[in-house]
């Protein structure tokens, strides 16, 4: 028998009867044993870039991410299909990682994935050479160049990896890349020979608008008002997540918030109710978005500038990933202009203040000078700044800085469930019960309840543990935290922080190296990123073709229905009476919803053109709106 094709595999997984532009001229490519690196915009499908070829073909899929969510979720997305996949990042305990890395040389794993700084410790680089890897899949890949928006420089030593194995390909992944920063990514990957294969970052169906105002509160609530369905507003910290989500709520709008300080419990709660439309506008942070595939978002506004068009079309270009018509909408007030050249400022601070914060950082970790590569922290910013007097924004500022010379790796926070395992034996857990009645009933459900317990750590669930026993959670813990002192199990429970990892050993802060010229570099191209989301905001050029421009398509197109295109269009039809348009769709729609063909079909054919113009401006206005592919008049 020969290899199952690329549409049997994507049949077979996932059920589609073909793929998605671009998707099977990359797969190919991939086969083909080339180097590849695929530029397809959020939403493009990039995972089934890497998934398909791997299954198509024997053996593991390497697949480098610095998204520990992301790799978390397509790992228990694989694992729902029936594919063997593992993933190893930041917060991990060693016998953890040591059991998946033996389970990628001798079981039948398809995809390993890593962060960065996981991928060339020692243990990961000696079982790596074992596996039978047939794909390097680099996910984020923009993260290599230094000149781009979100440079990690673990992300260098990726090319590492090939000197061990020359034949395997490496196919590059990313949404936002300017033209400079693809012809990096491929130099800085080994590329044999340059090979980008890029679907136009144009979107047609999604209409890019700027708006200043004075009051972008009430500004934010006639949009949502105006343009129905689900929709994303991202603002720029936590406590602006609650404050909108609330404001919204007062206007019956049905809102909530969300930011990466929830639980892990609140996050996949607030996500999944707006994912099922429970709710339908989600108040967040960045930390919100990535790797939903939601395709019904109609709308995404921004309440304030971001700092980078890369993070700006990224987040946007979340809505409207069914092909039908959304908007991404940015709101701002001068001030927000000052504020991000005040950010830009804080975010490159002073070496003498960079080298007070990583002093304080071994002392807050009680790490030794000459230790610590290599190992991961539970990180919590807010009391780290508290007990060193930092400013939090300043500490953040100097540990991203910290990042970016090589010394610490940063990560979001990382959900690891309660673990237990039973320490004495059979005989001796028994004579334990008799001698503490009140434990035995907690040990006889464990017990019944989970398998393996003598044979290494099992994930525990406690709250269903406690419910079962009918206790509350804390009295619980606190039982198996005495049994533990009696040294009759192991308990670990649940983290869920950040991670902080040392890259390399500790040393004296005075000794800390920085390179000063290439700290100097992204400082200037941090401010032309930033002049770039000025010039957007107060661009009469098309704002699509602005967009498309920057990363690398010139000769774009107008879009024809941003708040520019469609500013153009509006006085010629007010001498072509748009009121006259206006009021016949008025009267057809009144009458009964259709779909824009037989809207079209009223009208003689040459005045088509002006027609679908009115429409536009009276979409846009929320005069007229669609649902079910019907398009409707609001009295």
């Amino acid at each position: 028998m020969g290899h199952p094709t690329p549409h049997e595999i994507l049949h077979q997984y996932w059920g589609y009867p073909h793929f998605r532009p671009l998707q099977e001229a990359i797969i190919q490519s991939v086969l083909d044993g080339k180097d590849t690196l695929a530029l397809l915009p959020t939403g493009g499908g990039k995972s089934v870039c890497f998934q398909v070829p791997t299954l198509c073909r024997p053996g593991i899929c390497l697949v480098i991410s610095p998204l520990i969510a992301l790799m978390k979720d397509q790992v228990y997305q694989l694992r729902k299909r029936n594919i063997q996949a593992e993933a190893i990042h930041s917060g991990m305990r060693y016998q953890e990682i040591d059991r998946i890395l033996d389970n990628c040389i001798y079981g039948q794993v398809r995809f390993l994935y890593l962060s960065p700084e996981r991928l060339l410790t020692d243990i990961a680089i000696a079982r790596i050479r074992q596996m039978p890897v047939s794909l390097i899949a680099v996910d984020e890949a923009h993260c290599i160049s230094q000149w781009g928006y979100d440079f990690r420089p673990p992300y260098l030593e990726i090319a590492r990896i090939r000197e061990w194995m020359p034949q395997v390909p490496v196919l590059a992944l990313t949404a936002t890349a300017t033209p400079e920063v693809v012809l990096d990514i491929q130099e800085k990957l080994a590329f044999r020979q340059p090979n980008p294969m890029q679907k136009s970052f144009g979107r047609p169906n999604l209409a890019y608008v700027v708006r200043p105002t004075e009051d972008k509160e009430s500004q934010l609530t006639a949009i949502l008002k105006k343009v129905r369905g689900s929709g994303v507003v991202y603002v720029r910290n936590r406590r602006r997540t609650r404050e909108i989500a609330a404001l919204l709520q007062q206007q019956h709008i049905a809102a909530d918030f969300y930011h990466a300080g929830l639980s892990a419990e609140e996050r996949s709660r607030k996500q999944d109710d707006w994912i099922q439309d429970r709710v339908r506008i989600m108040v967040s942070t960045n930390a919100f978005g990535m790797g939903i595939d939601k395709p019904d978002v109609r709308l995404v506004v921004h309440f304030e500038p971001p700092d980078s068009l890369e993070a700006y079309f990224q987040e946007a270009g979340r809505a409207g990933r069914d092909e039908q018509k959304a908007y991404a909408v940015l709101l701002y007030h001068e001030n927000d202009l000052s504020q991000l050249e005040r950010q830009h400022e804080l975010a490159f601070p002073e070496p003498s203040e960079i080298r007070r914060v990583y002093q304080a950082l071994g002392s807050y970790l009680q790490l030794a000078t000459g230790g610590g590569q290599g190992l991961s922290f539970d990180f919590d910013l807010p009391e780290f700044a508290r007990t060193f007097q930092f400013d939090p924004v300043t500490a953040l500022n100097c540990l991203k800085v910290l990042e970016q010379e090589g010394w610490v790796a940063l990560s979001d926070a990382v959900y690891h469930p309660a673990t237990l395992e039973i320490l004495v034996h059979k005989e001796g857990l028994y004579d334990y019960q008799l001698k503490h009645p009140a434990y035995d009933k907690i040990l006889k459900l464990i017990l019944r309840t989970y398998q393996g317990v003598w044979n290494g750590p099992v994930p525990l669930q406690e709250k269903r543990l406690a419910s079962f026993l009918n206790i509350g959670v804390p009295e619980l813990e606190h039982a198996l935290q005495q049994m533990q002192g009696d040294q009759i199990l192991k308990y670990t429970p649940v983290r869920e922080k950040p991670q902080l990892c040392f890259l390399k050993e500790r040393i004296p802060a005075q000794l800390l190296h920085l390179d000063y010229q290439a700290y100097d570099t992204r400082k200037k191209r941090a401010l032309l990123r930033l002049q770039k989301v000025m010039g957007y905001t107060r661009s009469t050029q098309c704002r699509s073709q602005y967009l498309l421009a920057y990363f690398g398509e010139t000769n774009a197109p107008a879009c024809g229905v941003c708040d520019v295109c469609l500013e153009q269009k509006k006085q010629p039809m007010q001498a072509a009476d748009f009121q006259r348009y206006r009021q016949k769709i008025r009267q057809t729609l009144r009458h009964e919803a259709l779909q824009p063909a037989e809207l079209l079909s009223a009208f003689n054919t040459s005045q088509h053109p002006q027609v679908l113009e009115a429409l536009e401006l009276l979409l846009l206005e929320g005069q007229v709106f669609e649902s079910n592919q019907r398009l409707h008049w609001r009295e």
